[in-house]
């Protein structure tokens, strides 16, 4: 299985379908359990896929068939792996403005 995702903005389903290695259908029944995955509807109804869609596929398709997930539980541990990055992202923040405090400070004792 390829986890490469080539440098494009948008993929069609077929390429999509290529890129996780399942058909078609695969990728629109996941597009209707997981929420998080939202393709863009063009005029003539096709689906374009972002970037941020495909890995989204590829962490359902990780979760499915190389950790043995089921649905539900895939969708429970998509939760938590959501939940985690963003309290690593708060923590990272809380980080950088401790930074800025102080060096706010040394910029106000040499300045």
């Amino acid at each position: 299985m390829s986890d490469t995702i080539p440098d494009k903005n948008y993929f069609r389903i077929g390429e999509v379908s290529k890129i996780l290695e399942v058909e078609p259908y695969v990728v629109r029944y996941w597009e209707s359990e997981f929420k998080t995955v939202q393709p863009v509807r063009t005029r003539s109804d096709q689906r374009l896929y972002r970037k941020k869609d495909v890995d989204e596929l590829l962490t359902i398709r990780n979760l499915l068939y190389k950790e043995m997930f089921t649905i539900a539980g895939a969708k429970k541990r998509l939760a938590h792996m959501k939940r985690e990055a963003s309290s690593q992202r708060d923590e990272t923040y809380q980080r950088l403005v401790e930074v800025k405090k102080g060096l706010q400070k040394i910029k106000k004792i040499l300045g």
